[in-house]
């Protein structure tokens, strides 16, 4: 089988997968968004998931994000590019131009880049406020004891364009508690996206109300040797 046939076959049963959790929970199947996360794949893969109807992507490093996604905009113009992974301030500008969101929203230094750089690019693409529900240090995102003040001085700042909230539970846990407190979260700021569940665990975020999962392995397949 071709990495493209492979590609659109395991996004079909990613589909039927996530479709089925949605129903399983008591939810439409459309409020349940996939993003694919193509980080260290190459551009032709990304094609490949495009050419089988998907259309939202997640990477993590900007700089790999700015080489693969702008080209095909013109292709693909309903294409969206979220980037998922910490975000470091000096990179805040290109992602500001490139992406449709940024998920990885955690501390207010990132804020003031932002701000800054949307100044500067005449856009602002939409934010995710990413917690850090395991409270891990070597980890991304704000601490669960300040997500709520965070948030909130977030949405002050940036109005509607903080959209929800995003996690990702400390490997090796049982994820559903991470799911539900930030699924909880979220409602409590009248936030309506919530990403969480990833390749291992997506069909038990659906069930604590995730409208994002970000699916990459069971898509893409093994990252490759060199990344």
């Amino acid at each position: 089988m071709s990495t493209s046939a492979s590609i659109a076959q395991a996004l079909s049963g990613i589909r039927t997968r996530i479709a089925a959790s949605a129903r399983a929970a008591g939810r439409d199947p459309s409020s349940v968004g996939l993003v694919a996360v193509s980080k260290f794949h190459p551009q032709s893969s990304v094609i490949a998931a495009l050419e089988a109807g998907q259309r939202l992507f997640g990477e993590n490093r900007v700089q790999e994000a700015a080489a693969k996604f702008p080209p095909l905009r013109d292709r693909f113009p309903d294409l969206k590019l979220h980037i998922i992974g910490g975000l470091q301030t000096n990179k805040a500008l290109e992602a500001v131009r490139i992406a449709d969101m940024i998920e990885s929203l955690d501390r207010p230094a990132l804020s003031d880049a932002l701000a800054r750089a949307a100044d500067r690019a005449g856009r602002l693409p939409h934010l995710l406020v990413q917690v850090n529900t395991g409270d891990e240090s070597q980890k991304s995102g704000v601490k669960l004891e300040e997500a709520d003040a965070f948030i909130t001085d977030s949405m002050t700042r940036f109005g509607a364009d903080v959209r929800g909230l995003m996690c990702i539970p400390p490997h090796g846990a049982d994820p559903t508690p991470h799911f539900r407190t930030l699924a909880a979260m979220a409602a409590r700021h009248g936030l309506p996206v919530v990403s969480m569940g990833m390749s291992a665990d997506f069909e038990a975020a659906i069930a604590c109300g995730a409208t994002l999962v970000r699916v990459g392995s069971a898509i893409f397949g093994a990252r490759p040797a060199h990344a």
